[in-house]
């Protein structure tokens, strides 16, 4: 049923569902026409039209003042996009080498186009990985995600170590700063200081002082560690 739709959608379409899912994770419940339209960069009436479109083809449910939510279908096609963006950006990274702060725009590119019999021999190749280079889930075949229980390093408190599980942020220069920091995943992070209200917390990250902004910090997911 999924297949046949997606047949029918444009790859905005899809970039639609597939924002709508991400925002429904973030936030847990029916996602707003206008933080919709932020996380696209469009406008709240182009995203109205849009959300009229998908609903006709049943893959939403839309109220102009409720919100929206994905149908099963809708959300089917949401995580096989996603999936192919995330195993794209892994094939990018491993396979051809590209660095991880430039594969996004470029996955975005291949998501929409990618066959069936590609996508399987390039999770072949891969060795059928779970998580991207950012750290990021890749949805399984059948649409299953697992859900992390991480925390942002924005919001751990000093003397915690943690070691550093996933990267949010989709921006080239943000990861690039991460990156020069060492702060990549599985990289074990100590926090030494962080004051409300600072601005910026202070870090160990392996044998090294670092500072980060709180900003740059919140796209940065960790798992606490016993002490």
């Amino acid at each position: 049923m999924a297949k046949n739709l997606r047949s029918e959608l444009t790859s905005s379409g899809e970039d639609y569902l597939k924002a709508i899912c991400k925002l429904h994770d973030e936030g847990n419940g029916g996602v707003s026409t206008q933080s919709l339209a932020a996380r696209l960069n469009v406008s709240a009436p182009s995203a109205s039209a849009m959300m009229k479109k998908l609903a006709a083809l049943k893959l939403v449910d839309y109220s102009p003042y409720r919100g929206v939510t994905l149908t099963a279908s809708g959300e089917r096609i949401a995580l096989e996009t996603i999936r192919h963006h995330r195993l794209v950006e892994t094939y990018l990274v491993e396979i051809l080498g590209v660095d991880w702060d430039k594969v996004h725009d470029e996955a975005d590119r291949w998501e929409h186009v990618l066959s069936e019999e590609v996508e399987a021999k390039m999770c072949a190749a891969l060795g059928n990985p779970t998580r991207d280079p950012h750290g990021a889930p890749i949805p399984s075949l059948d649409g299953k995600v697992p859900r992390d229980n991480w925390v942002s390093l924005s919001q751990v408190a000093a003397k915690t170590c943690c070691v550093v599980r996933r990267i949010s942020d989709e921006r080239g220069e943000t990861l690039r700063h991460l990156r020069d920091l060492g702060i990549v995943p599985n990289a074990n992070v100590e926090v030494t200081r962080a004051v409300e209200n600072e601005g910026v917390i202070h870090l160990r990250v392996g044998n090294r002082k670092r500072v980060l902004g709180v900003v740059p910090a919140s796209a940065v997911f960790v798992e606490l560690q016993d002490k």
